[in-house]
C-alpha cells in the first residue's frame, strides 16, 4: 500500500517589512485625497477675508494721463486688488465701476458700440453710468467710485 501524504500549503507569514509599507503607501493615498478635498474649501473660506485686507487698505487711485482717454473709451486699471475700469462717455462725463461680475465674479468689460457693460462668462449686462444690472443673471450692481478730474489728474475713490 502506499502511503498518502498529505500536503498542506505553507503561506508564508506577512513580513513587517511589507505591512509597514502598505500602511505608509496607504496613509499617503489618504493624505492625499485629504489634501485634494480640503485646499479649494481653505481657499472658499479664506479668499473673503484675505480680499477684504486687501481692499481695505486702498482708498483712492490717481491715474496719471487718464483725462486724455477719448470718449467713449475705457481704460482698465487696479484698485488695491481687484480689476476697475474709467469710462469716459461720449458727453464727457467720467465714471470710474469696478470690473467684477457680481454673479461669479468674472471680469466685464465695456462696449462701447452697444453702449454697454458686458460680462462675457453668462451674458450678464450692466448700465455703464451707474453700474446697476440691465440684464442677465448677475445679482446685483457693480461698485461704483468717485471720480475727481483737476488738473489733467483723475482721482478715482472710493464713493
Amino acid at each position: 500500500m502506499s502511503e498518502i501524504h498529505s500536503m498542506e500549503s505553507h503561506e508564508a507569514p506577512e513580513s513587517p517589512a511589507r505591512r509597514s509599507f502598505i500602511q505608509i503607501g496607504l496613509g499617503a493615498v489618504g493624505l492625499g485625497y485629504a489634501g485634494i478635498i480640503g485646499y479649494p474649501i481653505y481657499q472658499y473660506l479664506s479668499t473673503p477675508a484675505q480680499k477684504a485686507a486687501a481692499a481695505g487698505n486702498v482708498t483712492s487711485a490717481t491715474l496719471d494721463g487718464a483725462d486724455k482717454l477719448p470718449a467713449k473709451s475705457v481704460m482698465m486699471f487696479k484698485f488695491g486688488s481687484e480689476p476697475a475700469m474709467l469710462i469716459h462717455h461720449a458727453d464727457g462725463s467720467w465714471v470710474a465701476l469696478g470690473a467684477v461680475c457680481s454673479h461669479l465674479g468674472c471680469t466685464v468689460s465695456f462696449e462701447a458700440d452697444q453702449n454697454r457693460i458686458f460680462c462675457a462668462c453668462h451674458g450678464g449686462v450692466y448700465d455703464p453710468k451707474t453700474g446697476d444690472t440691465v440684464s442677465g443673471p448677475p445679482p446685483k450692481g457693480l461698485k461704483k467710485f468717485k471720480v475727481e478730474v483737476t488738473d489733467g489728474r483723475i482721482t478715482v475713490s472710493k464713493a
